[in-house]
């Protein structure tokens, strides 16, 4: 056998795949899927939700952020199989009993969108942003999405839709969304 045939065998590892428990937005759900597969596809591919974009592939626009057990995270930087055992939330968990989550009605009213394309990424780490810190500054504010790209808005109108979320989130009654 060639040498670089058994370089490759001893370092290409069969494909394998795992069965994972995760609650996403709400549901408990039960796949198979091939170890390698990220977070982003199989939310995407496997279960069509397709609001989580894909942006750069590399973790740095931030449109695929979604909420794995309440924490912001890049899903074209996690595997699917890491998330067994957990409770992912994207963007289509926000709304609720066909009500708005306050960060999509702050995004709508405070025109906080042009292109939409960052948008889901950007309101996911809004909400997580807003359970650390409840009523955060222009300032926390503008750090605690610095990992999210916006080329449209300039990010004026995105603060104003999370100072306008945060404003709604206070004066709802306790156990809200």
């Amino acid at each position: 056998m060639a040498v670089d045939a058994v370089i490759a065998k001893s370092t290409l590892p069969e494909h394998s795949s795992k069965t994972i428990h995760v609650t996403v937005n709400g549901v408990p759900r039960a796949s198979t899927v091939d170890a390698r597969t990220l977070l982003v596809s199989y939310l995407r591919e496997h279960l069509t939700l397709t609001g989580t974009h894909i942006g750069c592939d590399t973790g740095h626009c931030g449109a695929c952020t979604v909420l794995v057990d309440g924490k912001a995270v890049k899903s074209c930087m996690m595997l699917a199989v890491q998330t067994d055992g957990c409770e992912v939330r994207t963007v289509e968990g926000l709304e609720m009993a066909g009500k708005l989550h306050p960060v999509q009605e702050g995004f709508t009213k405070e025109h906080g969108l042009q292109c939409g394309y960052c948008t889901p990424g950007m309101m996911m780490t809004s909400v997580a942003l807003l359970a650390k810190n409840p009523n955060p500054t222009e300032d926390e504010i503008r750090r605690g999405i610095s990992g999210n790209l916006c080329r449209c808005t300039g990010y004026v109108n995105i603060v104003k839709a999370v100072q306008y979320a945060a404003k709604q989130m206070a004066a709802a009654p306790k156990g809200g969304p």
